[in-house]
């Protein structure tokens, strides 16, 4: 006779825990700023049960921060990958916290909504498949997230730093 045992439920990462990667992370942010005599302020959130900390100018006119995006945010990806490590140092557990810099990703984001929307419209319109450009992960994510939203599907082809999504019909 075999007997059956409940599974352990798998909890999802606690708040308590992405509540001490924000604070980590904040730290180690707040010395990077210092040694790069930056002025900014760090605020701390938990987004989609990640670790979301985003570096905002205390002087919305003072775009010195922009510097830690730079060009299409490869500055920025490489900084919280930095920061993901610092976090996992600290906690020995991989960290998926998510940084932004002077709103660069949320703008990014709402720029990419609206590629991923007309895209969609094509494929409609034509019913065939629709290639995007070669985007990055936190990219291709927003558009995924935004193709499911309306009810299509999509695929991530290639290889990096090609990888890109394919938008097909539903």
């Amino acid at each position: 006779m075999t007997s059956t045992q409940p599974e352990a439920p798998v909890e999802p990462t606690s708040t308590k825990r992405l509540e001490e990667e924000g604070e980590i992370a904040a730290d180690y942010l707040e010395e990077l700023l210092d040694i790069a005599d930056l002025d900014g302020d760090i605020d701390i959130d938990i987004d989609h049960g990640r670790a979301a900390v985003e570096i905002v100018s205390e002087d919305p006119a003072d775009k010195s921060l922009s510097r830690l995006a730079g060009p299409d945010g490869e500055v920025l990806d490489a900084l919280q990958e930095l920061t993901r490590l610092a976090v996992q140092a600290k906690t020995g557990e991989r960290s998926r916290l998510m940084l932004d810099v002077a709103g660069y990703r949320a703008a990014r984001r709402a720029e990419l909504v609206t590629v991923a929307t007309e895209a969609i419209d094509r494929v409609k319109a034509s019913g065939e498949a629709v290639a995007l450009a070669a985007m990055n992960p936190f990219e291709r994510k927003v558009v995924h997230d935004a193709v499911a939203a309306a009810g299509m599907s999509s695929d991530s082809d290639g290889v990096e730093p090609n990888r890109h999504v394919v938008i097909r019909p539903a």
